[in-house]
């Protein structure tokens, strides 16, 4: 992208926020719209697929005593696996079945491609509906969830073999290995991507699968079983482009909800990446999950000490302050604030970017929303990372100080400056990013406009010029980027171009005394 670009962008970001006359939605940052690198779910965060590798003996989750046939399937070739599935001999095409599925469970470059070429996948789909033969069922379905954990390519061969109504037809079987297999397939199939995901809502998933944790006490059900449940349900919750349909949302989020009170830490972590995805659109879709009541609920998940808890739940609570004011609200009503003073300062960078993102959609809100931030202590936290965070955390903690310029009171910029925010804001001007450097120069404009009501530009002047403010802002007027130069030239030439005579006018002090000085309650009486 060119400079040129990465200030176009920067514009039209700074114009959602500000609230000029715009309606509020207008304010807020919508995901899609900011930092690729800090929006996208990292594909590590929470596994899009997962294979079957168990290695027990023979796997725990099996009923099989394959002692009798532990030899004979150990190392069959795929011909002999393709001969012994083609025959008539029940025996024989467990055996094969099981054979294949012991290729496709081996850690390292299972033969997925050759099981695919080998025509295998139909017979496998076919032994799905083997009633009669559990054993058959269970290998089959095994076997065709590990070609599913592959690539797009491999998942679309299990998906033209008719797998999906197959397995959504097992997740009923008598037998918990089975439908445990099933739901783990049709986690994969759907993680996949939207395509596949609305193909398995489609073909009626839903309501088997939430069927499966209709008991009254969750805790009642085999941990990995539950995990697999939840983290199938997170897929059917996951991707854009177009999101999950309205309904099925709606017919998860209860369930969602319930999970949401378990004391298992994957589970939690799972429910709180699918809320994380359901939150991440539009303001309708945000407020199907708000309403359901369960913010307070993440918030506490928000204050755990688990960094795979802390970072969906994050996610979810970032994505519901980019909704409306009232969304907004009912997350500072259910704590959240209290617990940004960790997030803020966290030893993950990560964590600490994506609390600063956080922010400035909180900053981006109403008066008094910006208020329960300095209520909170949260503003020295902000400079905090602008003096030494890290560069992507910085950028995020400089949205969130320049939404607070735009929509702030006087006294709330007069708090701010004070704090100590015009130094560190002020040497990130050296920044490489044109976005980020416009971005700044937007709040000190902001702060000037506020110092002009309260007849203290002067000594805001004083302020920047003591910290060096003035050279970088000097040095910004030859930037190869227009829109840099323009901001800076218009700073020094509104506030900075009559300097002689100021310097006359004004009276011999130390740098400490150039702060904001409230001597009463009227923002007339305040001084920098």
């Amino acid at each position: 992208m060119s400079t040129n670009e990465n200030a176009n962008t920067a514009a039209a970001r700074l114009n959602r926020f500000k609230n000029k006359g715009k309606d509020t939605t207008e304010m807020r940052r919508r995901r899609i719209e900011v930092n690729v690198e800090l929006r996208k779910a990292k594909k590590d965060d929470q596994m899009l697929k997962r294979r079957n590798v168990s290695t027990l003996p023979d796997d725990a989750t099996s009923p099989l005593q394959e002692n009798r046939s532990n030899q004979v399937s150990a190392h069959w070739s795929v011909e002999e696996i393709v001969r012994g599935v083609s025959s008539n001999n029940m025996e024989l095409q467990l055996q094969a079945t099981q054979a294949a599925r012991k290729l496709l469970s081996r850690e390292k470059q299972p033969p997925i491609d050759n099981i695919i070429r080998a025509g295998l996948i139909p017979k496998f789909v076919s032994f799905l509906g083997r009633a009669d033969c559990s054993p058959i069922q269970f290998e089959s379905a095994w076997a065709l969830t590990n070609i599913a954990s592959g690539t797009s390519e491999q998942t679309k061969a299990v998906v033209d073999g008719g797998a999906i109504p197959a397995f959504i037809s097992l997740l009923a079987s008598p037998h918990t290995h089975i439908s445990e297999q099933a739901v783990w397939a049709l986690g994969n199939i759907a993680g996949d991507g939207s395509a596949y995901r609305d193909l398995v809502i489609k073909f009626g998933a839903i309501e088997p699968l939430l069927s499966l944790l209709a008991v009254p006490d969750l805790s009642s059900l085999a941990s990995g079983y539950l995990r697999n449940v939840t983290w199938t349900l997170s897929n059917l919750c996951r991707n854009k482009n177009p999101a999950p349909p309205i309904e099925a949302i709606e017919q998860i989020l209860p369930t969602l909800v319930r999970l949401l009170h378990h004391d298992d830490h994957e589970v939690l972590a799972d429910t709180c990446w699918a809320l994380s995805y359901l939150t991440d659109g539009s303001n309708d879709r945000i407020e199907v999950v708000v309403k359901t009541g369960l913010v307070p609920q993440l918030v506490k998940l928000l204050g755990c000490s688990e960094l795979p808890i802390m970072t969906p739940s994050l996610r979810a609570i970032g994505n519901i302050v980019t909704g409306t004011d009232e969304q907004t609200q009912i997350v500072i009503d259910s704590g959240a604030l209290s617990v940004f003073p960790s997030l803020l300062s966290h030893h993950k960078n990560n964590i600490q970017k994506e609390a600063a993102w956080t922010m400035s959609n909180i900053t981006a809100g109403r008066q008094d929303q910006i208020q329960r931030v300095v209520d909170h202590g949260l503003v020295p936290y902000l400079i905090g990372i602008l003096r030494k965070g890290d560069f992507k955390s910085q950028k995020e903690a400089v949205w969130a100080v320049t939404n607070y310029t735009s929509g702030g009171t006087i006294d709330q910029i007069v708090y701010l400056v004070q704090a100590g925010v015009v130094e560190p804001l002020l040497n990130l001007l050296s920044a490489k990013d044109s976005k980020t450097v416009l971005v700044i120069l937007d709040a000190i404009s902001n702060i000037f406009l506020a110092a002009e009501k309260i007849n203290e530009t002067e000594k805001l002047c004083l302020m920047i010029e003591e910290c060096g403010g003035l050279d970088k802002i000097e040095a910004l007027q030859s930037h190869e980027n227009e829109q840099v130069y323009k901001a800076s030239s218009t700073l020094i030439e509104k506030y900075f171009s009559a300097e002689e005579e100021e310097d006359q006018n004004v009276p011999e002090s130390t740098a400490a005394s150039y702060t904001f000085q409230i001597q009463g309650n009227t923002p007339d009486t305040f001084n920098f």
